[in-house]
């Protein structure tokens, strides 16, 4: 803690010389203001990190200063020293926002201590707020990437439900970030410093989910040998979230309806109800309306999970956000695994546009991460991406073609194209052709229609 700046305010002048002496030989790096008017002017130009100031002062009193720094210098600590007959001032000042107050004649030894816990406090609030700054960026709505008018309309359409405790149904394909949109809207609801727990309904075996949701009581069945909570339990206060509901047997979606009317739920083996809060926000890729018409999922609970319906659309529906999100994802891996020197060339990224993605932005993701673990010079090239990549081609808006204002000849622009598929080529007309995707016979025909010839040629 030595080195932090303080400020000591006090009209006598001895008291606030030992003062500043004693915190000098502690360490601190110590300054001195005869009252509150010439404190603020000299925060003003001089940053402090703590302020000590006597409560009973001519004109600006201690209060009125501490006021005034809570407006203007809010990270400012500020501790108050008082005579005995005040103390109920200093409490005062402490609703206002003083960390603590000593009593006059001030102790040295108590004063270093009084210090120390409050700049240590200070320091554990800003790193509170660091660690929260983190985690709104990570799993805030600006932490999913794109631009797209159906991307933005579902993150309005959460960041609104994030303001209730609305049970709320997202719906996309595998790997379009449906559990990322599930953590924006808890970490950006009231619920936000409780848990939030997750529950793959398709990955943990039927006859083990209810436990897993509900809980059991110990002896309740074989290899129950001690009371287990579930993950519904363990939620409480908080959010819910269970991936792929459509996998959750019926039997099961009872329990889970009660849950959502009710507020309550029974471990397995009990017959106590237990009172829970939970706000419940579930995903699947499944077609929920059609497993209501044949059967397999209840109607009632479907309505009930869908009160607020949002829709993850696939990566192939924006394409436009692909070329930002390779890039995001190129910068990150780059920097893991320091490789600061590695290139993706602007160029390459209209190759991954034209692919469909059927694992949407997580297959994107995995791709980029095996271009940069994988490739073995320092810039990424054409021949270092996937083969379902290469073979696929760039649309012609990719090509760089200037349109003058005059209008311009289309067998022109095919001359062209046919000798710079050829001297691109080395004047291999079989690779040639399959470069302008015409076959062979085509190319000569062009070629004899252009009088092309490589020069030496009969």
């Amino acid at each position: 803690m030595t080195g932090k700046r303080i400020l000591v305010v006090d009209d006598e002048e001895n008291l606030r010389r030992v003062t500043q002496m004693k915190l000098q030989q502690a360490g601190f790096d110590a300054c001195t203001a005869a009252d509150g008017p010439s404190a603020l002017a000299f925060m003003e130009k001089n940053p402090q990190d703590l302020v000590i100031t006597d409560l009973k002062m001519p004109g600006m009193s201690g209060i009125d200063l501490l006021k005034r720094i809570k407006e203007e210098y809010p990270e400012v600590v500020v501790i108050m020293v008082t005579a005995f007959g005040t103390i109920e001032s200093a409490v005062e000042a402490m609703r206002l926002g003083a960390y603590d107050y000593i009593i006059k004649p001030v102790n040295t030894d108590a004063l270093k201590l009084v210090i120390t816990r409050a700049l240590d406090h200070h320091r554990l609030k800003e790193e509170v707020n660091a660690l929260r700054s983190a985690v709104d960026r990570k799993y805030g709505f600006e932490g999913i990437i794109g631009k797209s008018k159906l991307l933005l309309c579902t993150l309005d359409n959460a960041a609104r439900a994030a303001q209730s405790d609305a049970t709320v149904l997202i719906r996309g394909e595998t790997g379009t970030g449906k559990e990322l949109l599930a953590k924006a809207i808890h970490f950006n609801s009231a619920r936000r410093d409780r848990p939030f727990v997750v529950i793959n309904c398709g990955a943990i075996p039927k006859d083990l989910l209810e436990s897993e949701l509900f809980g059991h009581a110990k002896g309740a069945f074989t290899g129950a040998v001690t009371q287990k909570k579930g993950k519904i339990e363990l939620a409480d206060r908080g959010t819910l979230f269970l991936d792929e509901i459509g996998e959750m047997p019926l039997d099961l979606q009872v329990k889970l309806l009660r849950l959502i009317q009710a507020r309550e739920i029974e471990s397995i083996g009990s017959l106590n109800p237990i009172k829970v809060d939970v706000r419940i926000i579930a995903a699947t890729h499944r077609n929920l309306e059609a497993m209501v018409e044949d059967g397999s999922f209840r109607e009632d609970l479907y309505y009930r999970l869908a009160v607020i319906p949002l829709v993850l659309p696939p990566l192939r529906e924006r394409a436009d956000d692909i070329p930002e999100l390779a890039t995001i994802f190129f910068k990150k891996f780059q920097e893991r695994e320091n490789r600061p020197d590695l290139r993706l060339p602007a160029g390459l990224l209209r190759y991954f546009p034209i692919h469909r993605w059927p694992g949407n932005v997580r297959e994107l993701e995995n791709v980029i991460e095996r271009l940069v673990v994988l490739a073995p010079g320092n810039e990424i090239t054409v021949d270092d991406l996937p083969e379902f990549l290469r073979r696929e081609r760039p649309p012609l808006e990719a090509i760089q073609l200037e349109l003058p204002p005059e209008g311009i000849s289309l067998e022109a622009v095919e001359r062209e194209l046919v000798v710079r598929a050829l001297e691109k080529c080395n004047w291999n007309q079989t690779k040639s052709a399959e470069y302008l995707d015409i076959s062979r016979k085509v190319l000569i025909y062009r070629m004899e229609k252009f009088g092309l010839k490589r020069e030496g040629d009969d």
